[in-house]
């Protein structure tokens, strides 16, 4: 299990997001008890469609649109903010 320190997250948190990236998520606790825990975003979308088939579509059609290339830079969405 995946399981680390609220401290360890704030001092080390490029290697502990590559854990969640890695392994789907990690767990983390404060003052010795699990709070909280950190996922992939792909795990959270696979967990919100659960609930919600639209919400599934949408995105299957987002990752599609990724894959074929049609995406922004986010200086075309937002200028210079």
């Amino acid at each position: 299990m995946n399981i680390v320190s609220s401290t360890n997250v704030r001092n080390n948190w490029a290697d502990v997001s590559k854990i969640a990236l890695k392994k789907e998520y990690v767990l983390v606790t404060h003052r010795g008890k699990v709070k909280t825990a950190i996922i992939d975003v792909e795990v959270l979308e696979d967990l919100l469609s659960l609930h919600d088939k639209e919400y599934l579509e949408s995105i299957k059609r987002a990752r599609a649109d990724a894959r074929a290339g049609r995406v922004y830079t986010f200086e075309e969405v937002f200028g210079n903010i």
